[in-house]
Parts: structure tokens; C-alpha cells; sequence
């Protein structure tokens, strides 16, 4: 471990003004708070006494499209405090207001589509973990938590804080309050935090940074941020108690059920602070009812489909508990993440059971953050029995230490255990290491074992593997083993008794002749998987071999090769209409398109279409969507996925698979919004609805009223009753 080491410790040079009014060492540039001695009235306006004293800093630079380059239109940001609140101002000139593109005022609005004003802060100073706030021209918020550099941004992550904005003759004005009961931070350990900004300008689709970042990394690279100075902390800061009460009320039918039935809970959550950096979570009998619906897909492997953790309590400090692969945060990649054959920790598993249906748990506690050098996560989780599952409890323990940018090495420790006589149990127990070379060379690897009651041999599962990405390509080779006898109840697998050989390899090419065409970057790429058994024997392959388009627009398109082959030892339905896949080996290559366009136009719209073989037989894919935006309030995006296939087998060969899902958002302000997400089965006759009304009546407190309905129409059966629930759910943060 020397060598890591040695490469990780890097000495402080020295500090030099530079022309632009930023202060900056040999690599970092940095700012320096003003105090604010006056009470500071965030209103979108730099009228304050603090920002005409302090002293603003400049000289954005692009990343795209020419990096290096100056901004196309020059940016200046203040930064200031006082005994509460960290303050930002941006004043973003722009020599058209009028143009400016804004899409979306929901909280947590996705940025790439329109423009926007970003800053990052890492208050630990570790390089590593940081917190992002996010606006828009019309005061719309979001803000994320970015863990270990980009290998885990949580966009579900929630502050206390506020933003007003202002459009003027010659740009837009930002301006932020952020408490620093918001944030984790040791106010006595005197070390520097990582800051940086970032500004889209859309209608140019450029990105300018004030610490430069390169085009092959995006904000969540915590290493690439400057520094600032000046903060001196008269009281704790960061450690405060947060006391989250929360009512519900639900009248509910299950499809077919004989009527309604009523329910009422209440339910607590608390906050607090415990030491500098670490943060205590409780919650008695928690709620998860507002949470939004799954979007199902046409599922056409032998797998179970993969769903993302939506629930609150869960995602916040995530990343803590992330064990896995390299940040992939260069903004060209449109490749899945291979952690699906393998995430140790999926934290549905948790309350949760197969089909989705709610677990109650009485009781929960998690702790996250950083102490003595260490960042730590430990979660204990209790769920109630039901028909079909035992009392259980989970237990989670995660600790890793950081020894200079992008390298740390870890432990982690998953429990599940049956609270009844039964003994039953699944553990999983191991460590993890992610050491950085040359600032680009990231080698990531974790071994783990398992132990459960009549498993044998073969408990456990490693992985190991090589990441580096610059601006003229990227490069990815690993390995994952999985045992025979590896068993994993906290976790997502797909195989046992499995290695994979992974290769991921993409150029970047961005001639001049093709950027005059209006294509901003070239991507010819090969993501190939290899799986083998542990004897050798081949049983499973997806070599994915395309190439990509990037218009300067922000629109791409992609053609690509993609042969399979899959090995199959149990017989499986791909659907209920259809005989069983027999047991053998299936060799067939599809031939794909995919196009996105401009996403950031009043209609855009995505294709995806496939040809080729489908296990033993034929297919022909469609995914449509189309997207009308009208306002900065409304959106609605409509969608079809069809398949038509014919398997080849004697009888019920040939089958149609087809979804149509719509999709819409009102936004009244940037605090109240109506969600709504339709989907039909034609061939099943199966309709679902989930409408969502979201109030934020307080900061981190709300007003929900959800509706769900599941109807099942056949043709020619009896009719049955369609199901159907109406949620009310209301929270109020107390903050002490």
C-alpha cells in the first residue's frame, strides 16, 4: 500500500492572484468569504452591504464545447457568511436574456435541458463527497449529494435552504442562503472546504466551470474543486435536531377486493447531529405511501427487472453504504452500469417483499458521516411478519478511510436476521479498496464472504477492475467471481456460480469536419461482457459494439451490433402467452438505433428500435416517447414499447408484448406540483394510474394527496372491481 500512498500525498504549494480576481494555487484556484455583518435579505437583488464590499470572483472556463476557452458570457460569483447561513451570489451576464432556456421549475428539476447555476461545496475538505445546489432563471431548486466522486449522486437528497433569482437587461441574477444546519462539518478542524460553480448555457449547450474541469468529468470530480477560505465558526455550526412528525389517512381496495377499507398512522422521524460530523437518524413506523410509482418495462430475459430505491429514509447518505465500481461521470456514457450483476447492498430488500408490496417496519436507525478520519454508515432496520415473511431485522456497517484523492480503502458487514426461533440468517462480510494512480487511474476491488444456514461451498463473490477516462477515450477492464454457494439477502445478483469478464472501451474523436456538420463528438465504443461458469464453460455473452453521434445541440444517435448468447438450465415463460423457454444454449444478435433529440425544445422526442434474433427466434423492438413542454410548468411525455416476436417453437411461438405509458408534471410554483404516471397493457388489459399532489407548505415539509388505481378489463369476464386507494399524508419539519 506505500506506493498508493505515496501518490495520494501531494504538497500545498503556494497561493498567486491571477487576472481574473480569484486567488489560485498551481492546480486550484480559490475564494475567500466575506463576513456579513448586516443581516443579508435574499431577494435576487445585490443591493446588500456585503456584496458591494467583497470582492467577486470570475474567469469561467469552458468544458464544452472548447475547453479551456472562456466563457462565452462572463459570470461573477460572491461568496459571503455570517453565524447561520453560507451565502451565494452569481450575476450571469448574458447578452440575451430573452433566449434564456428554462424547462422546468419542479424541485429537483433536471438541469441538462435548460440553463442553470451550480455550486458544489465539500465542507470536509476530503476530495471526495460534497453537496450540490442547482438553479435555474426561474428559481426552481435541486440539490444532491455526490459520494466518492460521482460513484453515487443522489439526486433524492433533501436540504433546508432557499434561492431567488431575477432576470435583467443583461443576464440573470442568483442569489443563495444556505444553513449550516444544512450541512455536515467539522466548525473546529480549521481545514479548507472544496467549493466550486458551474453554469450551463443551453441555447449554446456549453458548460463553464470557475476551477476547471475537463469535458471528460462533470462537477461531481470533488478533486477538480477550489478552495475557500475565511470561514471561522463562532458556535458548532452543523449539529442541530431535526424532529419530523407525519399523519396519514388511507382508504384503500385491492383489484377485485369487496370494498374499502380504512387506516390511519402516525409516524415520527428525527434528525440530529452528534459530534461534528456524524448524524443519528430515527424512525417510528415510517411511510413510504407517497413515494413514486414504479414505470414498468417489457422485461424479455430469464431475469427479475431492477428498480431504484425511490424511499426517503433510504436514500439519503447512500453513498455512505456504496461498495462497487469506479465513478463513471464522463458525459458521454449511455451504457448501464454493471453493478446489476452484482450490488451488494439494494436497499429494497428492506421493507419491501418481491412484488413490491409494503412491509410495515416498526422501527428503524441509521448513522452516517465522518469521525476520526473515517467515514462511517450503520443502519438497523425492524420489519413485522406477515403471511409470507418472518419478523426480521437488517443491520448494515459500513467503514472507510480515505488516504489522499481518490483512494480509500473499506469494510462492510450486511445482517439479516430472522427475530422469530426460526435461526435463520444471511450474513455478508468483506472489504473494498479504490486507489487512484496519476489522477485518472482508478483500480477498484472488493472480496466478500457469506454464511447462511445448509449453504456450501462456494460463499463468496469478488471483483476487481481498472478504470481511466480522458478526453480522447475511456477504458474499463475487470473481473467479478461469484461462488456457488454465495448468497446475499441485502443485496441485487443475478447469477451464482459465475465470472464475468467485462471490457468497456470508447474513442472520442471531435473532428473539425464533423463539428462543421453540426456533430459535437464521435463516440465508436465496445462494452462486452463475458460469462463463464467455474469450470470454464462459456454461458452467457452481450457484446454491445456501437457507434455514437453528439450533435452540438445535445442530441445524439447511436447505431450498434449486439450479439448474445445465454445458457439456460431452467425453463422460464418470457410470457404468460407463450410455452416456456427450454433448457439449452441461444445464440442470436440484435441490430439497434437509438436517437435522442434536442431535449431541451418545446417537443422532443426518443427512438429506440431493434431487429434481429430473440432467443431462438425474431424480433422487432419499438420504444417511442415524445415530450410537449408548453411551459416551464407543464410536461407531458407519452410513450410505447412494443414488441413483436416469434420464438420459434412449435406451439404459442409467436407473441406481442406492448406498454403505453403517458406521463405528466404541472408545476403551480416552485412548491406545490401535480405528478401523474398512466400505463396500459393492451394485451393483458391491465391499466394502472398513480396521481401524486406534492405541497411544500414548509421547508422539508409536506402535503401529499396520492391516488392509485389498477383496472383490469377482459373482454368477455366478469367484471372486477377496479383497485383503488386515496392517500393523505402530511409532514412538518421542527428544527432545534
Amino acid at each position: 500500500m506505500n506506493l498508493p500512498l505515496v501518490l495520494a500525498l501531494v504538497a500545498s504549494p503556494a497561493i498567486r492572484p491571477d487576472t481574473a480576481g480569484r486567488r489560485v494555487t498551481a492546480e486550484r484556484p480559490a475564494v475567500a468569504a466575506a463576513v456579513a455583518t448586516q443581516p443579508v435579505r435574499v431577494d435576487g437583488v445585490l443591493d446588500d452591504p456585503v456584496w458591494r464590499e467583497a470582492r467577486p470572483v470570475s474567469g469561467f472556463v469552458q468544458s464544452e464545447p472548447s475547453e479551456g476557452q472562456p466563457a462565452s458570457e462572463p459570470t461573477e460569483v460572491w461568496v459571503a457568511y455570517d453565524s447561520k447561513n453560507l451565502y451565494v451570489a452569481a450575476y450571469l451576464h448574458d447578452r440575451e436574456p430573452a433566449r434564456l432556456v428554462v424547462n422546468d421549475i419542479k424541485k429537483d428539476f433536471k438541469e441538462l435541458d435548460q440553463d442553470d447555476f451550480e455550486v458544489l461545496l465539500d465542507t470536509f475538505g476530503d476530495r471526495q463527497n460534497g453537496y450540490v445546489f442547482i438553479t435555474n432563471p426561474a428559481g426552481a431548486r435541486a440539490d444532491r449529494q455526490v459520494a466518492n466522486e460521482g460513484r453515487e449522486v443522489n439526486a433524492s437528497w433533501d436540504a433546508a435552504w432557499s434561492v431567488k433569482t431575477k432576470v435583467v437587461a443583461d443576464g440573470w441574477i442568483a442569489e443563495f442562503a444556505i444553513p449550516f444546519r444544512s450541512l455536515r462539518f467539522d466548525p473546529a478542524a480549521g481545514h479548507r472546504w472544496g467549493i466550486n460553480f458551474s453554469r450551463r448555457n443551453r441555447r449554446r449547450n456549453e458548460i463553464d466551470f470557475w476551477a476547471p474541469v475537463p469535458r471528460s468529468y462533470n462537477l461531481a470530480r470533488v478533486s477538480l474543486a477550489g478552495h475557500l477560505d475565511g470561514l471561522r465558526f463562532p458556535s458548532s455550526g452543523g449539529r442541530n435536531i431535526r424532529i419530523k412528525p407525519y399523519a396519514a389517512a388511507r382508504t384503500v381496495r385491492e383489484t377485485g377486493g369487496p370494498g374499502f377499507e380504512q387506516a390511519a398512522d402516525l409516524g415520527l422521524d428525527v434528525k440530529a447531529g452528534i459530534g461534528a460530523g456524524l448524524i443519528l437518524d430515527a424512525t417510528v413506523n415510517p411511510d413510504f405511501a407517497q413515494v413514486e410509482a414504479d414505470e414498468q418495462q417489457v422485461n424479455l430475459t430469464q431475469f427479475s427487472q431492477f428498480f431504484p430505491e425511490k424511499r426517503e429514509f433510504f436514500l439519503e447518505n447512500s453513498g455512505t453504504f456504496y461498495v462497487g465500481d469506479a465513478a463513471r461521470n464522463n458525459q458521454v456514457t449511455t451504457t448501464p452500469t454493471p453493478d446489476e450483476d452484482l450490488l451488494l447492498f439494494f436497499s429494497r430488500r428492506i421493507g419491501l417483499d418481491p412484488d413490491g408490496r409494503t412491509i410495515s417496519i416498526p422501527a428503524g436507525l441509521r448513522l452516517t458521516g465522518k469521525t476520526g478520519g473515517f467515514t462511517v454508515g450503520a443502519l438497523s432496520m425492524q420489519t413485522r411478519a406477515t403471511a409470507t415473511t418472518r419478523a426480521t431485522n437488517y443491520g448494515v456497517f459500513r467503514l472507510r478511510r480515505n488516504f489522499g484523492t481518490g483512494t480509500d480503502i473499506g469494510m462492510t458487514f450486511l445482517n439479516r436476521q430472522a427475530t422469530d426461533t426460526s435461526g435463520d440468517y444471511n450474513r455478508v462480510f468483506g472489504g473494498d479498496a479504490n486507489i487512484r494512480f496519476f489522477r485518472k487511474l482508478d483500480w477498484n476491488s472488493y472480496l466478500v464472504g457469506t454464511d447462511a444456514p445448509g449453504t456450501g461451498k462456494g460463499q463468496y463473490a469478488w471483483r476487481t477492475s481498472l478504470n481511466i477516462e480522458s478526453n480522447s477515450y475511456h477504458l474499463k477492464a475487470g473481473m467479478l467471481q461469484v461462488g456457488e454457494g454465495f448468497r446475499d439477502d441485502l443485496g441485487y445478483y443475478r447469477r451464482t456460480g459465475a465470472r464475468k469478464y467485462l471490457f468497456d472501451v470508447g474513442l472520442r474523436p471531435r473532428p473539425l469536419w464533423a463539428r462543421r456538420a453540426g456533430v459535437r463528438e464521435m463516440h465508436p465504443h465496445a462494452v462486452w461482457n463475458f460469462y463463464e461458469d467455474l469450470r470454464g464453460h462459456s454461458i452467457a455473452y452481450n457484446l454491445h459494439t456501437g457507434y455514437t453521434f453528439f450533435m452540438s445541440n445535445g442530441a445524439y444517435f447511436e447505431l450498434s451490433w449486439n450479439p448474445n448468447r445465454q445458457v439456460i438450465t431452467t425453463p422460464f415463460a418470457i410470457s404468460p402467452d407463450v410455452d416456456s423457454i427450454p433448457s439449452g444454449k441461444y445464440d442470436w444478435t440484435e441490430y439497434m438505433f437509438v436517437g435522442n433529440t434536442d431535449p431541451s425544445r418545446a417537443v422532443s422526442g426518443s427512438i429506440r428500435l431493434i431487429t434481429g434474433g430473440l432467443w431462438s427466434g425474431r424480433q422487432k423492438t419499438a420504444n417511442l416517447t415524445l415530450t410537449v413542454r408548453p411551459s416551464y410548468r407543464f410536461r407531458a411525455t407519452g410513450g410505447l414499447i412494443r414488441t413483436s416476436a416469434d420464438l420459434g417453437q412449435p406451439a404459442g411461438a409467436h407473441f406481442t408484448a406492448t406498454l403505453f405509458t403517458m406521463r405528466a408534471n404541472y408545476s403551480f410554483t416552485t412548491n406545490m406540483f401535480l405528478d401523474a404516471l398512466t400505463q396500459y397493457d393492451p394485451e393483458h388489459h391491465l391499466f394502472n394510474a398513480n396521481v401524486r399532489f406534492n405541497l411544500i407548505h414548509h421547508p422539508l415539509s409536506d402535503l401529499f394527496i396520492v391516488l392509485n388505481e389498477q383496472r383490469i378489463t377482459v373482454p368477455g369476464e366478469p367484471y372486477v372491481a377496479p383497485g383503488r386507494s386515496v392517500i393523505m399524508k402530511f409532514t412538518q419539519m421542527l428544527g432545534f
